[in-house]
């Protein structure tokens, strides 16, 4: 038998960072909005015991609920928070990606019974499982056949108007709500900030845009009730599960009262920078963008590196805006110019979207 406690291990902030998969930067910001306080030792430099460490674990917990810095600590500090409204997208949004599961699940299962019964699957069988596959493939040959698809012109058909009203209502992709409307035998479509666009029927449960190359498709659960809806574009498949009016208002509540505020995405500059002489020295970092901006970046970044490089160090950036779709906006002056960055966080933290152009 031992007596005393086991010797108290100490970490620096680099080895807590190696240890915990963040960066020394997320550590400091950490320690300036007061969730964690690091020991000092005699060089004053900071350290980080078990203590710390199961402080740090709780944060990262939180920030993968989706929940800000501030709303961490007014949580940690026993305040009000908007907790039970993160809990319930998170719930939404891991019940869209179970039924999505499911419902490929169930298609390979049904094609296995006709084999095991001895029937051999014809060339559509073949052809819904290839579809059903690809819808949940990120590699470039898979988005460049749904862009192909998705491109493909569309014949508007008629559907019994009553379906219109099984598609009205909310559905919360990401952050953001889709409202879809029916309004004198036509059905439009809203994404949060953006404009109401008229969606046309291809068919039952699958409709098109004629503003844009885009489509979307409803989905219905066991029961026939539609349960949420499919959003074609870009090359990607971009699932919505459908929710209450309540949950939708207040996730909109959310984005409108940061863009009342002209409030930026926290660290908004730090990872503006970063991302930016990411892309001048040609290393972007692409496991920190959703998968559609990961692709279009790779195809296209010989030609951003070109770019930037050209202009040079970046020798300030000025936060311009929060757009009303969500976007930070951002004048980056550079050695040799100027331009204006907007981009938007997914709800995981990655970038969803970055686009830059010259100021006049």
């Amino acid at each position: 038998m031992q007596n005393g406690s086991e010797k108290h291990v100490w970490l620096t902030a680099v080895q807590c960072a190696e240890r915990t998969g963040v960066t020394v930067r997320a550590l400091r910001l950490y320690e300036q909005a007061g969730l964690i306080r690091p020991r000092r030792n005699g060089k004053n430099w900071r350290l980080y015991g078990t203590g710390e460490m199961a402080r740090l674990t709780e944060i990262l917990a939180l920030k993968r609920l989706g929940l800000s810095l501030q709303r961490i600590a007014d949580l940690m500090a026993g305040h009000a928070t908007d907790l039970d409204l993160m809990l319930t997208i998170q719930t939404i949004a891991l019940q869209g990606k179970l039924q999505r599961l499911q419902q490929s699940l169930a298609m390979v299962e049904a094609l296995r019974a006709k084999t095991a019964a001895g029937t051999l699957l014809s060339v559509d069988d073949l052809v819904k499982l290839a579809k059903e596959m690809n819808m949940r493939d990120a590699s470039m040959d898979s988005v460049a056949w749904r862009r192909y698809e998705q491109a493909r012109p569309r014949t508007e058909k008629k559907i019994a108007p009553s379906l219109y009203a099984d598609y009205a209502g909310f559905y919360l992709l990401d952050e953001h709500v889709f409202a879809i409307t029916s309004r004198d035998g036509r059905l439009f479509a809203r994404l949060t900030g953006q404009r109401e666009l008229e969606i046309f029927a291809e068919d039952e449960d699958r409709f098109f845009y004629k503003a844009v190359q885009a489509q979307v498709t409803f989905v219905r659960d066991k029961d026939g009730a539609v349960s949420g809806l499919n959003l074609h574009q870009n090359g990607y498949e971009q699932a919505a599960q459908r929710v209450e009016a309540e949950v939708a208002l207040a996730v909109e509540e959310v984005l409108a009262e940061r863009v009342r505020n002209n409030q930026p995405v926290e660290n908004s500059e730090a990872l503006l920078r970063q991302m930016i002489e990411q892309h001048q020295r040609g290393e972007p970092d692409y496991e920190s963008m959703m998968p559609a901006l990961a692709l279009a970046s790779h195809e296209q970044s010989a030609a951003i590196q070109s770019e930037l490089e050209e202009l040079g160090s970046i020798r300030e950036i000025s936060f311009k805006c929060v757009d009303p779709e969500g976007w930070d906006v951002h004048d980056v002056t550079f050695d040799k110019g100027k331009l204006e960055f907007k981009f938007i966080l997914a709800s995981d933290g990655r970038f969803g979207g970055i686009f830059f152009r010259p100021v006049s």
